[in-house]
Formats: C-alpha cells, structure tokens, sequence
C-alpha cells in the first residue's frame, strides 16, 4: 500500500523540479544555453588573456590566416612580426615580401587585437563562436565566428599558427 504512495510522491516531485524547463519554449531554452555558452567563453577568455599578458611578451612573430568570405590578398598566410606591441611587418608567405595592403589584416596585426576579436563576438553574442588558445602562453590559436546563423558569408575563421617569441 505505501508502495503506490511513495512512487506517487517521487514522480510528482520530480515533475515539480522540472517544470521550469517544461514551462519554457524552445527557444528560450535555447538561448539560456546560448547564454551560458557565451559566459563560458568570456571566462576562457578572460583566463587566456590574463595568462598571456603575465608571460609578457612583446615581441613575437607568427603566421596568420584569414578563412573570410573575402579577396584572396586579405586571406593569407601572411607573417605578422610585432616588435615591443606594434606590428612591424606582415609579409605574405607565398611570396616573401611585404603584402600590399597591410590594412586587411590591422584587425588581427597583435595578439591582444585577437583577443578583441573574440571579446567582440561575445558582446555581439554570436550565434556560434568556437576557439582554442594555446596551453602555455594563452594566446588564440583558432577563432571560428558565426554571427548570425541567418546571415551565409559574415563568418570570420581565423588561424594563428607558429608563435616564436622574439
């Protein structure tokens, strides 16, 4: 007889802890998790951009490359070179020489303006952000953006590849 009773009481307890979840729409489920996400990745950025700058590193070099829906000269892989914080060079790996048009890289010309790159999409809240940093010194080493899941072309993938500290 207390058998019924007590399963009664535990399903009706269980239902009870999950209604807030039931009550909502899909939707708001799914910007909650988009939410928690998004705060997840201003921590591991905060996180990565603390352990960076405690390494103190002014200069380094590295290889860049820009997967945009944009000019071939804007892509790369291009060397970017930063002597004591400012960028010094960006040099195109196929050829060796300086690019035309360092301004298609001045968004991504320092590791620090990375981390802006990430920080913005987190205030912008994008529907899709995905990056890796490295271990050791923080830095990111992959950002892939998608801004708008309804909008095909506005996504940045961005690659820093071979850091040398100088």
């Amino acid at each position: 007889m207390r058998l019924p009773l007590i399963l009664s009481a535990g399903l009706l307890f269980s239902l009870g802890m999950n209604l807030p979840v039931m009550s909502q729409s899909t939707v708001e489920v799914a910007q909650i998790s988009a939410n928690r996400k998004l705060n997840l990745e201003a921590r591991r950025l905060r996180f990565n951009r603390t352990l960076w700058n405690s390494r103190n590193v002014v200069n380094y070099r590295y290889t860049f490359s820009n997967g945009c829906f944009c000019i071939p000269d804007a892509r790369g892989p291009v060397v970017i070179e930063v002597r004591n914080g400012r960028t010094v060079s960006v040099t195109s790996v196929a050829t060796g020489q300086p690019v035309s048009n360092p301004e298609f890289f001045q968004n991504y010309n320092t590791i620090p303006k990375l981390f802006n790159v990430i920080g913005d999409a987190i205030q912008r809240q994008a529907a899709s952000l995905d990056i890796s940093y490295n271990p050791q010194y923080g830095y990111p080493t992959q950002i892939n953006v998608d801004y708008n899941a309804q909008i095909a072309d506005e996504e940045i993938y961005l690659t820093i590849e071979n850091l040398e500290i100088l």
